[in-house]
């Protein structure tokens, strides 16, 4: 394996951010965290900030919403949203965009590497 890749956390739910921190890390990944969409798009003006391989993004948020993030990025990276709601229209929206997944929360922590591993060209296919 060559280089780790780093995976943007954008969650405001610090425990979330914690939890899937120490998951990727368990799995290899390197993870940067961010408390808001404002803090992450931020974080990519800035010169000497890695570009992150992936991002894992919150879809509710106060300030802006994953999606609001998912359309400044204007599909420049790929994006797997999670959400504690089940909002139809939110991942339709979503997954029409572009988003790689919407993976609802609680969501299981196999399905989430597996899904981030396809996305980084490290899956079975």
């Amino acid at each position: 394996m060559s280089e780790v890749p780093t995976i943007a956390i954008v969650d405001d739910d610090a425990s979330v951010r914690r939890a899937v921190q120490r998951l990727l890390r368990a799995a290899g990944m390197r993870a940067q965290t961010f408390a808001s969409g404002d803090a992450f798009l931020q974080s990519l003006d800035g010169a000497a900030a890695p570009r992150p391989a992936c991002v894992i993004l919150d879809v509710q948020m106060p300030g802006l919403t994953g999606l609001d993030v998912q359309a400044r990025l204007g599909g420049a990276l790929p994006i797997i949203f999670v959400s504690a709601y089940d909002e139809a229209h939110a991942r339709d929206q979503a997954l029409e965009a572009g988003a790689v997944a919407f993976l609802r929360k609680p969501f299981s922590d196999q399905l989430l590497i597996e899904t981030l591993r396809e996305v980084l060209g490290e899956g079975g296919r």
